[in-house]
């Protein structure tokens, strides 16, 4: 994307407004929290709190958009990684999975999860996750706000010219979500993980640090796995359950935090929304089984005996670490390995970093050896044919919670709650950021 793409096109009353954002108290967003679900555009069709707006749904304005996926998956600058562990000491412990660090904490920095979003213009992928920050920080160490929310515009990737269909009934949707969840006018933000990425690299991660799995659901070890006992303690192995509930969840905080970032900045900027889980994440990733229902497309699998089908991956765009997108799960973890140490990867010595001296703290890592390629390839190869997926109990392809945001109708808040249901953000809102009052607005 050039530098023209790039360059902000604010009004000013919306530099006035990131302004002010600037100086929200971290406490008021915090203790201010709270689901505030009716929209602009909203209707309670039935119940104590029957309600239709009187007002057309009003959608985000590109910097209202840019500020909550930044908020939810944007590039901060250069991941910490760890900087110490005895065992593999005087090496720098070679875990994290990108150099680059997000607006949410992973799992020793593995950050395996991509952001997809949908509105009224359609769905999209945020791809941060294997990029580079995209803004240097200047000599204070800080870096502008403006020139970092408009330099993340290059990582939004079109899907589709329409709203991601989620059809507003049972099981695609919670019925308490039917009647607001996905409207016209909202934004609706979620992140999905690589589980089967963030295993190897915890397989990578225990296995220099001297442990491997034994298969506690067949009740016996790995074949193969004596001729390493010279690197790991074989007698000594993790069970294989235990280790995918923990794989799950991180990945599960991972993603949670990213969208709780994001329900919080809805606080500062005084929009309306809330965190939800009561849309199906198989359905909605693409297991539907109803042509009608496509979702975003992935690829799955199912097999006699599994309780839900298990995504993959989608073809070009979000392809998990495991077959069919890699010919084997040999060729899965050379090519995570490869991805760690390459250039612009968080161990090659070229790689920008927070030291001052970042290329000799990078050229430190603990090496990838061929011992522990060939130990954590067994052992993923060993769960895939043994469970015909990868990992073996959880699946491949996760996603858990979603952010949606959208303006507050706050007349339904003055008629059907006490002072204190909304925030003096909500209430200033639409004057800061957009310049009107509620009776500028179209009405239904």
């Amino acid at each position: 994307m050039s530098e023209a793409q790039l360059e902000p096109d604010l009004k000013a009353l919306e530099r006035q407004a990131l302004e002010a954002l600037l100086g929200f108290p971290l406490t008021d967003a915090l203790f201010g929290r709270r689901s505030r679900r009716f929209a602009l555009g909203g209707e309670v069709p039935e119940g104590p709190l029957t309600y239709r707006s009187r007002y057309e749904p009003l959608p985000l304005s590109e910097l209202e958009r840019l500020l909550i996926l930044t908020t939810v998956g944007g590039l901060t600058g250069w991941h910490n990684l760890i900087s110490h562990h005895a065992r593999v000491t005087p090496y720098l412990p070679s875990y994290s999975g990108m150099a680059a660090g997000r607006t949410f904490p992973s799992a020793a920095g593995f950050h395996t999860s991509q952001i997809f979003f949908t509105d009224d213009s359609g769905t999209y992928t945020f791809q941060t996750r294997d990029a580079a920050p995209p803004v240097p920080r200047g000599p204070d160490g800080r870096v502008d706000l403006v020139e970092l929310l408009f330099a993340h515009r290059q990582y939004i990737h079109q899907l589709s010219q329409q709203r991601l269909y989620i059809p507003p009934k049972e099981p695609f949707m919670a019925g308490h979500n039917a009647w607001n969840a996905n409207k016209p006018g909202s934004l609706l933000v979620w992140p999905v993980a690589d589980v089967a990425q963030h295993q190897l690299l915890k397989l990578l991660f225990i296995g220099q640090n001297g442990f491997v799995l034994y298969d506690d659901i067949h009740q016996r070890s790995i074949p193969g796995l004596e001729k390493f006992s010279r690197y790991v303690a074989v007698d000594k192995p993790y069970p294989l359950t235990a280790f995918d509930q923990a794989t799950l969840a991180e990945v599960s905080a991972e993603i949670s935090t990213a969208v709780f970032a994001g329900h919080l900045m809805q606080q500062a900027m005084g929009l309306g929304g809330w965190m939800l889980n009561g849309l199906d994440r198989v359905r909605l990733l693409g297991a539907s089984g109803d042509p009608a229902v496509p979702g975003l497309g992935f690829r799955y699998d199912f097999k006699p005996g599994w309780s839900r089908p298990n995504p993959t991956g989608l073809e070009g765009v979000f392809e998990g670490f495991c077959p069919p997108h890699y010919p084997s799960m040999r060729h899965a973890v050379e090519a995570l390995v490869t991805r760690k140490y390459q250039a612009g990867g968080p161990f090659h010595p070229a790689t920008p970093g927070p030291w001052k001296d970042s290329p000799t703290v990078r050229a430190q890592a603990f090496p990838h050896e061929e011992w522990l390629v060939e130990l954590v390839a067994l052992q993923a190869q060993y769960i895939f044919d043994t469970f015909g997926k990868f990992p073996a109990t959880v699946p491949t392809i996760y996603t858990l919670m979603f952010l949606q945001s959208h303006h507050l109708d706050l007349e339904y808040y003055d008629r059907f709650f006490q002072p204190g249901a909304y925030l003096q953000s909500h209430a200033e809102h639409l004057e800061k950021w957009h310049g009107l009052r509620l009776e500028d607005l179209p009405r239904r």
